[in-house]
């Protein structure tokens, strides 16, 4: 009989085989070997040439200029920092206070950075012009916020250039709500307080064109003019199709307008296709009930629901003597359960509509292609809030808490450039979690041989060349 073997032991249920040795270790390493790269994109891309340029803000020339403030701050985020405390944690880092020619700041550098972009005047200012019973407001921009948004469209512009063959832009426009327990928070729709800014995206690019800071009392339908002419205006003159995308916050009749009127004011002339979601008003769901049941057509359907469309050529616009305004189509859905039973509300049918000015889709492939911006606009808030430093406010001054967004956005738009034209394709839809495993977060110690830094990484040779292969595609000297 044989006599059966003992179970061998296994190495992760056994006392780890090390200790910590206290003395701090002598070499010069790092634990973010990687991310020179980013910092050479978004050099490369000149953004410090455009800081420099444009930002203003140092009195006096000590200390760091408000290039170096830039770039730690993109830094901070493409590592995952999503406070000022974490500059400390970056500071810890021998090596990465050497690899990119300049040492980090401390938190408290970084604080008085930011609130040289609030400006408490320009507070006032919107909160003495408020109509009476209106309780929120968006104030206009300080000249340094307005200086960093001219360096984000320079941004987007070396970026488009390096990718001239994009000639189509798709602009999703959309709000979010980052919560926030500051004091100085106001509540927002879904009941938490915060705030609510309303960011632009290139689709196709994946850049965002435009943001605007607001508090979260302030609606997502307001004021979405301003943000969509910066947007447009963001884009480069490569582009000869122009197209928008929006949820009902943008059903409002002085932007569809606007896009309607192809001799438009302070904006690109000529065709902008649009198609935004409708608000249900009383006479649109008049419209819809008129609908015969032959009008309808298969649109989508899934296990619980079935989805019908159906075109309703309406225009509630009344035109102004000698105005020409493109031709609009209201397409109709029709949701129903497949057991025919009632939705929550007790409603056996629910309705949806979304008005657009663009004809060359039938209205199944015009209702997909609008569609498609949940996989774009959203998944921006979600990488600015979750993996960028978005998600999580600095201070209680609302100008700081705008340039920390901003900053938050030009990560991502220095991240892109990084993934689409220098690093591998399959990394091209990789979100900052990814990148930092992959790339920037790799062990690696410094060596100071013949007048020259070199880093030596952890990673496999074939990595190492992939790297050394993008750092050749980021040519270095980039300028605004």
């Amino acid at each position: 009989m044989a006599i059966p073997k003992k179970p061998k032991r296994s190495p992760a249920a056994g006392e780890l085989p090390f200790e910590y040795d206290v003395e701090p270790a002598e070499q010069v390493l790092t634990g973010y070997a990687g991310i020179p790269l980013f910092v050479r994109a978004a050099r490369s891309f000149g953004v410090p040439g455009s800081v420099g340029q444009h930002v203003r803000l140092k009195q006096r020339q000590r200390g760091f200029d408000e290039a170096t403030y830039v770039e730690s701050f993109l830094v901070l985020n493409a590592l995952g920092g999503d406070c000022l405390d974490d500059f400390d944690r970056l500071r810890e880092d021998a090596g990465l206070s050497q690899m990119p020619g300049h040492e980090i700041p401390s938190p408290e550098a970084a604080r008085k950075f930011l609130y040289a972009f609030h400006d408490q005047g320009k507070i006032e200012q919107a909160q003495q012009e408020l109509p009476v019973g209106q309780v929120s407001y968006i104030p206009r921009e300080s000249e340094p916020l307005r200086a960093l948004a001219q360096v984000n469209q320079d941004l987007v512009q070396a970026v488009a250039r390096r990718a001239a063959e994009q000639k189509i832009a798709t602009l999703d426009v959309d709000a979010t709500v980052i919560e926030s327990w500051k004091r100085e928070a106001k509540p927002a729709y879904e009941g938490s307080a915060g705030y609510q800014p309303v960011l632009a995206l290139w689709a196709e690019m994946d850049l965002a064109l435009a943001d605007e800071f607001r508090d979260g009392n302030v609606g997502a339908h307001v004021e979405l003019l301003g943000v969509t002419k910066r947007a447009l205006a963001a884009l480069p003159e490569t582009v000869t199709e122009r197209y928008l995308r929006g949820d009902s916050a943008c059903y409002d009749q002085r932007l569809l307008k606007w896009l309607r009127n192809r001799q438009r004011e302070e904006g690109p002339q000529g065709y902008i296709g649009f198609a935004v979601s409708a608000r249900m008003s009383e006479s649109l769901k008049e419209k819809i009930r008129l609908i015969p049941d032959a009008g309808w057509r298969p649109y989508r359907e899934d296990t619980e629901v079935i989805c019908e469309c159906a075109e309703l050529p309406w225009d509630p616009v009344e035109r102004k003597a000698g105005e020409v305004l493109d031709e609009v189509r209201y397409l109709a859905i029709r949701v129903r359960r497949r057991q025919g039973e009632l939705f929550e509300d007790g409603v056996l049918t629910r309705h949806f509509a979304v008005v657009t000015n663009r004809f060359d889709f039938d209205a199944k492939r015009l209702l997909e292609w609008h569609r498609e911006k949940a996989g774009s606009i959203e998944a921006l808030h979600d990488v600015l809030k979750n993996e960028l430093a978005a998600g999580v406010m600095p201070c209680g001054r609302f100008g700081a808490n705008a340039a920390w967004l901003r900053l938050a956005v030009m990560t991502h738009n220095v991240l892109t450039g990084l993934k689409r034209l220098a690093l591998k394709p399959e990394l091209l839809r990789a979100r900052p979690k990814r990148l930092r495993f992959q790339i920037f977060c790799s062990p690696g110690a410094l060596i100071h041989h013949a007048r020259q830094l070199r880093v030596r990484v952890g990673r496999l040779v074939e990595q190492l060349r992939e790297w050394a292969e993008a750092w050749r595609l980021l040519p270095a000297g980039g300028s605004a």
